[in-house]
């Protein structure tokens, strides 16, 4: 799957993973290969992406998703850092 977290003043991150966990606003999901097209809200709270690397953590502000066709595409407010 393609991952792209971006936000108003960078691209965060770009790139293949294998799970994508984000803190939705109704509650934490996860995406898996294959996942149903979506389009959620998120919150304040940490973004979990699986890769070649490992697990690596992204906090945020809060923002939007968008999974269809194997293409994760997110948009925060603010990376926390």
């Amino acid at each position: 799957m393609k991952l792209e977290i971006i936000s108003p003043d960078k691209l965060v991150f770009s790139g293949e993973v294998s799970s994508v966990d984000l803190p939705g606003t109704a509650g934490r999901f996860t995406i898996l290969p294959h996942h149903t097209a979506l389009i959620s809200s998120l919150k304040a709270g940490e973004i979990i992406y699986q890769n070649e690397e490992g697990a690596i953590t992204i906090n945020v502000d809060g923002g939007f998703a968008e999974v269809k066709n194997d293409v994760i595409s997110v948009c925060v407010e603010n990376v926390i850092e």
